[in-house]
Formats: C-alpha cells, structure tokens, sequence
C-alpha cells in the first residue's frame, strides 16, 4: 500500500523558494509577508531535519532568520506559535515540573531468539481465538470486531537506542514535550523539545478533526554527529560522552537549552498513544505514515509489513546483521501487531501491551572485574587513567583494557580497584565503563588515588581549571611526550613513514637511536641492519619512506608536529592561506582566528606553538634537513578543480581514500565531512551506504565512479 508522505505540494515548495530569493534579494520583507517567511523556514526545516535534503543555503537560511528577528522585533503581537524563533530558549531552565502522560507509557516485553518470537506469536493467535462479545473489549471505534481467519499482520521498525518522549499537540501546536520517568508521568521538557528541529512547532491535525493528540518518540544523536562533538569536548579538555544514548537522554534535561541545541539531537516518533477527536487510521503502520506526512520524523519509510512470523524471524536475524549500517544507534527492532482492532483484542498488562514485543539484538555489555590502572602520557603531556580489565568478549572483540579518560569521570562512577564493572561497547564507539557495582564490594577493593606526578619523568603535574585532565608540563624533557610525538609525526595521516611504525620507534627510542623528530632523519641505518628482524630489505623501504616524507604535502608537516588542537582539518585550512610555512609564525591572533573552523584556544595554541624558541629552533633543523615547507597546492589551485567540493564513500575499487582525497585536494578541490548542498562530487565506491542516497535526493550532486574521477583529476 502506498501512502503519500509529502507535508507540501509542489506548487508551495516553487512559491517558498521563489519568495525566498526575492526576500534575500532585497533584504527587506514587508510586515504582510511574516507568515510567508515563517512558512519558508518551517519548510526549509522540514526539508533539511526530516527529509535530510536542503533546499537553502546556511547563509541564505540565516539572512531570512534574521529578517524574521526583525519584523517580530518590531512587531511582537504578531509573533506566531510556530515561529522557528520560539525555538531559541530564553534563560535557564531551573527546574522541571513534573507532568502526567495522558495515557501511560508502558514498558515493552522482550523476546532474544526465533523461539520466543514464534511463542509469542502463538499467544496472540490463542487471544484472537477466544470469543469477544464484551464491552470492555470493544476497539477504538466503538466496535466489537469480527476476525475472520487467523492471520496476524505484524509491523516491524528499528527500536531506537536513545531517549523515550511523549509530545502533545493542542489545536495544531506543539504543547508539551515529556521525558518517559515511571510511566505514568515524566519531567516537563518543552523548551528543550524546541531545540530538536526535526520535530515541528504545528502540524495539520485539525483537518480530520483532531484537537488534541499524544505521541510517543525517541530522541537520538546520529552516530557522525556525536563523534564531532565529542571531538569537541576533546578539544576543550572536556570530558567525552559514553555513547550516543547517554548523550541523548543526558540532553533531555540540561538546563542551559542552547547546549541542549548544540548537540544536534533529533527526533523519531513511533506512535500515537491518544488522540481526541477522529481516528484517520486503521492499523500501526497507517499511523507511521500519516505522521510521516504531517511532517514528523517517523519509522514509515524504513518500517516493514508481514503477514507470517516465519518472515518475521528471518528479517530480524537479517537486519541484526546490518544494523551498524545505519546512521543511529539500534539495540533491536520493535515488532507490533499492526491492526488496531486485534490490538484491542489481545490487550496488555499493566506492565506491557501483550500486542508488542522488543526483539533484542545480542548483549554488546558485559562485566569484568577491575584488576588495576595504568596512566599513560600522550604527545601533549595529558595523562589518562587505562583500566586494566580480566579479558572479556563484547561485541566481537575480546577487550583487556579501556581508556576511563580522566580523574572525574573515576570520581563520578565511583569506580575502585577490584570492582566489578559494566563494559560496553556500541558500534564502532570505543569500550567504555558504563559503571561499578558498588554493592557487590567484598571490602578488598581499592580508592583509586590520582598521580600527582608524571609516571614517567615525575615532573609535578598541573590541571587548569577550565580542563578536566591533568598535564605533564615537561614538554621536552618528558621521553613519553616525546615519543608519543615521533609516533604521531610517522603515523599514517601525517607524514605516513611505511616501516617506522609504533613499535618500531619504541624499540629505537629505549636504545637511544633516536631521540626527537629531526632524529628521523638521522637513523643510524648500518646499525640498524644487525638488529634482530631487521633486514637490507626492510631497512631499504623505511629508508625510502623518511625521504618520502620530505616531498609531503604541508598540511601533513603541520599535523604530524602535534600542535595541540590542530587537527586534520585545521592543518588544511592553515597550510590553504600560506606560500610558506613560516608565514604562520607573524600571523596574529585576529588573522587565524578569521581562518575557518579556527576558535580562540585554537588561535592561542597555534601563536605559543611558533612563538617558542623551541619550536622555531625545530622548524628550522626540519627545514633544513629537506622537509617540504612550501604549499605547493597554492600554486595548483587555480586549475579546472578550483573550488569544487569532492566526498567519497563506500569502498573504491583501487585507490584508498585518503589517497584520493589528496589527488583532488592536489588540483586544488576540497573535502567535504559530509552530504549537503554544498558538494559538488559524491564518488561512489561498493557499499556507499546512506551518503549516496542523501545525494540522489538532493539531485544537484554529481555522482560518479572513481574511473570517472580519475579522468576528472588527470
């Protein structure tokens, strides 16, 4: 059955974004057009949020919010309920009221294997088959239904690994958004709902007689999302989130909604638990796609109908198989009987409907006893706490030790040494402690007790108050920085030394071979070569990998010297405004802060960089050992690829990414993090996944093959 799932038609989509140029033209609307410009960007919302296709510019976006701003400005009695400005909070939220749910929201039963749900499927035929002529078991249209057959049509959707909500929706507007709490009610969260854009401020519910409707959803973080902002908080000294989930329902009651916003949660909504007015549906799957189209993020398009259990099980174990393909994070699939009037029949307790049932996928959890913690010192003096663990099988991997980040994180979870600990590792996220089991203690457990000076070169440890992670200031004098840099300047997106991997640069750093960067160059090769398991040949291919690295692009220079906070990203948008490397040394602070991506911490960070003595006496013994410190892209980026934006997914038949990525950024083209009207190329390798079908409904994103690219790039 096919349903149509459009908000808008296409004559109001022309008309919106033929209105929206001539607004942005003139920058100026007339106080008669508000509604029109409220329309736009509700529109342009749903466009970008739900349907992941955007039809304007960020710029142009932000020009007519600002026209917006100023017409209610100027105008506040005509400010509208569904204004995208009633999004942005005012002030802090204190505190949060506590509010019923208007129907309760009940638990879900849970099934683990084919068995189960072929069990639970036999119920709900032993149900149906019993004779229905009381009025407590009359369906939602007053009726008492006739079942004729047995046959159990069930609705199959992603069960979702975020945060329950429930939304109303009065008289067409959002009235309430509320956390799940013990089911009968939750915490008042309206004015952090605002700020997930996926969900709309109105809705048509009046056009079939609605007044008021209750739904129930769940608040996600897609799982590229959650690793920008965790970079972030990295960058910041912040302490990271566990995984998506905990980021979603921790977000739920912040009380600062602009950090609720920054977050970028969305939002999918499952069900319509109450409704007062006519019922415009029939069955569960009917209902996903009429809140598809009035404009909610829903599970239609991605949920299924089947008529046997049979199909059932076999898409369950199918789809278990593929879930980390998805952009969210899943723990298994919901499945529902999808007539309301069977529903109505088989009932539910007062725990859970009797016509649901979570298929769970396999536990990626498990516990492991703490045996003890090491602290290891990275490249900028930072120490971090490893938890060594008895080895445990999660989610494919058999783990023996697991960052625990820093000293509060410890603090926080209460964590000792000999505890039993929660691990958990979901999707590609790395394992981390969930949390300790306190009342399993014996007495023999540990406090953990900070170091307050290096493990290494016992240098007092310092911790400013605005980071959460405590520091080795010895920045030279430290052998662990200082290795844990040489590791980072050979490693693979830096200056990519093939044969001077980790290990090996351990092995000669503890025998003195090599002390510092400029030491590289500076191996001692005869030496080397009667080394156990080092042969001519191998000594010959790490030989011609460190002259390699002497002809590398600049941005690789500039990442592998460890500059703290520069990233990948950050090195290409230096290296993209300078002829030289040194020119960076007399930019000032307002200069690189104009740089794209470029903060203030990153700005401060990069002028004590090229300001200390130090660093200048190391670029200059780099230099004239032969590194390449001229941005030889510069000249280059005036040729046919100037300005064009290139993305790669999926795996690409000969070359790798990275290796692609810097023949197109060679001819002066850019790489993009991800889908959006702003890119130019999508090359589409095997498996291309999610990116590739973002691109198709964006339509103006060429996509092409990599023997397509390669001609493009020469």
């Amino acid at each position: 059955m096919k349903y149509f799932c459009e908000v808008y038609t296409t004559q109001q989509e022309k008309y919106f974004l033929k209105q929206a140029k001539e607004f942005i033209i003139k920058s100026d609307v007339a106080t008669d057009k508000m509604n029109d410009v409220i329309a736009i960007l509700n529109y342009a919302d749903w466009k970008y949020y739900v349907k992941d296709n955007p039809v304007l510019a960020d710029k142009e976006y932000d020009t007519l919010f600002s026209l917006l701003k100023k017409l209610e400005e100027e105008n506040p009695s005509l400010i509208a309920q569904d204004s995208p400005t009633q999004r942005v909070a005012k002030g802090l939220n204190s505190d949060f009221e506590t509010v019923p749910h208007l129907v309760p929201m009940l638990s879900l039963d849970n099934s683990y294997n084919a068995e189960d749900l072929q069990d639970w499927h036999e119920r709900n035929l032993k149900l149906l088959s019993k004779e229905n002529d009381s009025d407590e078991q009359r369906n939602l249209f007053g009726e008492i239904p006739a079942f004729a057959g047995m046959t159990i049509e069930y609705c199959v959707e992603p069960k979702f690994d975020g945060a329950s909500i429930s939304l109303v929706f009065e008289n067409d507007h959002f009235s309430r958004g509320a956390t799940r709490g013990n089911g009968i009610q939750g915490d008042d969260i309206t004015t952090n709902t605002k700020q997930i854009k996926s969900i709309p401020l109105s809705a048509d519910f009046s056009s079939e007689k609605i007044k008021q409707i209750e739904m129930r959803g769940e608040v996600v973080i897609q799982k590229d999302k959650f690793k920008v902002f965790n970079d972030k908080l990295a960058a910041d000294n912040k302490s990271p989130l566990a995984n998506p989930r905990n980021a979603a329902s921790g977000s739920l009651r912040m009380k600062d909604p602009k950090e609720v916003a920054e977050r970028n949660l969305d939002a999918f909504v499952y069900q319509v638990s109450n409704i007062d007015g006519d019922t415009p549906f029939q069955t569960h799957y009917e209902s996903l796609a009429y809140l598809s189209k009035k404009g909610f993020r829903s599970s239609f398009e991605i949920a299924k109908v089947f008529s046997k259990i049979e199909d059932v099980i076999k898409y369950a174990a199918d789809f278990e198989e593929k879930r980390d393909e998805l952009p969210y994070e899943i723990d298994g699939l919901v499945i529902k009987v999808n007539d309301f009037a069977q529903q109505e029949k088989i009932g539910m307790t007062s725990h859970h409907p009797r016509w649901a049932m979570a298929y769970k996928f396999k536990a990626r959890q498990a516990t492991s006893k703490l045996l003890n913690i090491e602290y290891q010192v990275g490249r900028t003096g930072s120490i971090t706490p490893v938890a060594k663990i008895e080895p445990v099988y999660v989610g494919g991997v058999t783990i023996s030790s697991l960052s625990l980040f820093n000293e509060d994180i410890i603090k926080e979870k209460n964590i000792r040494i000999g505890d039993t600990v929660l691990i958990e590792r979901a999707g590609d996220v790395i394992p981390y402690v969930v949390k300790s089991f306190p009342e399993l203690r014996d007495g023999s457990e540990q406090e953990v007790i900070f170091p307050k000076q290096c493990p290494i070169c016992e240098t007092t440890l310092e911790k400013p108050e605005e980071e959460a992670v405590w520091r080795c200031p010895n920045y030279t004098g430290c052998d662990a920085q200082v290795a844990e840099r040489i590791i980072h300047f050979a490693s693979k997106n830096a200056l990519d030394i093939r044969g001077l991997g980790e290990s090996n640069i351990r092995k000669f750093f503890e025998m003195g071979l090599l002390k510092d960067l400029p030491g590289i160059y500076r191996l001692p090769y005869e030496e080397i070569k009667n080394m156990e398991g080092f042969g001519a040949k191998s000594i010959e291919k790490m030989q011609e990998a460190i002259e390699k690295t002497k002809s590398q692009a600049l941005h690789r220079l500039l990442f592998g010297l460890g500059i703290r906070y520069v990233g990948e990203t950050t090195a290409k948008n230096l290296a993209r405004g300078v002829s030289h490397l040194n020119e960076l040394s007399t930019k000032t602070e307002e200069e690189l802060l104009a740089i794209e991506d470029i903060g203030d911490k990153v700005a401060k960070s990069i002028l004590d960089f090229f300001q200390n003595p130090k660093s200048i006496e190391l670029l200059q013994e780099l230099e004239a050992l032969g590194l390449n410190f001229e941005n030889q892209q510069k000249t280059q980026a005036s040729g046919e690829l100037a300005g064009k934006t290139f993305l790669f997914t999926g795996t690409l038949p000969t070359l790798k990414r990275k290796q692609a990525e810097e023949m197109a950024e060679a001819k002066g083209g850019k790489i993009l993090s991800g889908v959006s009207t702003k890119l130019d190329y999508l090359i589409a390798g095997e498996k291309a996944g999610s990116k590739l079908e973002k691109a198709k409904k964006l339509g103006s994103v060429n996509i092409i093959s990599e023997e397509e690219f390669l001609s493009l790039v020469g």
